[in-house]
């Protein structure tokens, strides 16, 4: 019996990241991550102080990255890490730990330069968030795109500003939902985060983001399944009650991402379904899942059920 051909051209049941790679490069390119030595607006007072409730951003970064080191060192050892895997391939630095457009254009161009005078670094991703962006540097960016493969993600987390006021976010959802156009309309790649199962979201609540995010020009998504880590306040508040916080089995979670993905905008991308905290800094849920694996179970289950990306996109 013949496999069917959805929208994103393959027989997988959803729009993976791995193909939409592959169909953007001629060969195979990975990320390495940089901690360029940002800050947050969120944690030096611009917008509060202490960030996010969920965040600690060590938990971000590989063990490779220290912004004591220099960007072009940072790009030398991420590649010694990858390259035993694969001997040929091209690079995108990764700006990863904190709000990576947050500084002067001066010092924002000094250092993505110094990333793109690698040899083997064909383009960026920039990790930051929604109110850190402006016209000049999407102007810069949007030149930049011209030669090399520029992308911006941002941290939305939710589409609900009640839970954005509650975890401390600092800016709304219409501020991200902003960004996210902007970018697009400049001619950059742009992608987004969301948290999946913050505190008070009822379930109809979080698919509620599928819909919303679906009519925003993304060309991919990231979702994270709540991850309580030390050194954040939510990990804090969890260790004094637990019994506070209904967090996720992985089960429930793959549930969830299915009838999220049913919802969602073939057209989006689906980069990951899950982050993976290092083991000391995780206090809870310990699902001892690797992305690879927990991919593995999404695309059974969606076998199993007969569904897909999109199948109920547009939501009526």
């Amino acid at each position: 019996m013949a496999e069917n051909i959805y929208d994103w051209g393959h027989s997988r049941r959803f729009n993976d990241y791995s193909s939409y790679m592959r169909r953007s490069f001629d060969e195979r390119v990975q990320k390495v991550s940089i901690d360029a030595g940002f800050s947050c607006p969120n944690r030096d007072g611009s917008k509060g102080h202490g960030g996010c409730t969920f965040c600690n951003n060590s938990t971000f970064n590989p063990a490779y990255c220290s912004e004591d080191d220099s960007i072009t060192n940072q790009i030398n050892t991420g590649i010694g890490f990858f390259s035993s895997k694969y001997k040929s391939q091209l690079y995108l630095a990764y700006f990863q730990a904190y709000s990576n457009t947050y500084e002067s254009i001066d010092v924002l161009k000094e250092r993505y330069t110094e990333a793109l005078s690698h040899p083997k670094v064909i383009g960026l991703v920039l990790g930051t968030r929604p109110d850190c962006i402006n016209d000049e540097l999407l102007e810069y960016l949007s030149d930049l795109s011209k030669e090399y493969y520029i992308s911006i993600e941002y941290g939305i987390e939710s589409t609900n500003n009640t839970t954005l006021e509650q975890i401390n976010r600092g800016h709304n959802y219409e501020i991200g939902a902003e960004a996210i156009l902007k970018t697009s309309a400049a001619g950059i790649n742009v992608g987004a985060h969301l948290i999946l199962g913050l505190p008070n979201e009822s379930h109809e609540e979080i698919l509620n983001h599928a819909k919303i995010i679906s009519e925003l020009p993304l060309d991919y998504l990231k979702l994270h399944q709540l991850q309580l880590v030390k050194g954040s306040v939510m990990g804090e508040q969890y260790l004094k009650n637990p019994e506070e916080m209904d967090l996720f089995t992985a089960d429930s979670y793959i549930d969830m991402v299915i009838g999220f993905l049913e919802l969602l905008n073939p057209k989006i991308v689906m980069d990951r379904f899950i982050s993976q905290s290092p083991k000391e800094f995780l206090i809870a849920p310990k699902w001892n899942l690797k992305n690879f694996e927990f991919v593995a179970k999404v695309d059974k289950r969606l076998k199993e059920r007969d569904t897909w990306q999109g199948k109920l996109y547009p939501a009526k």
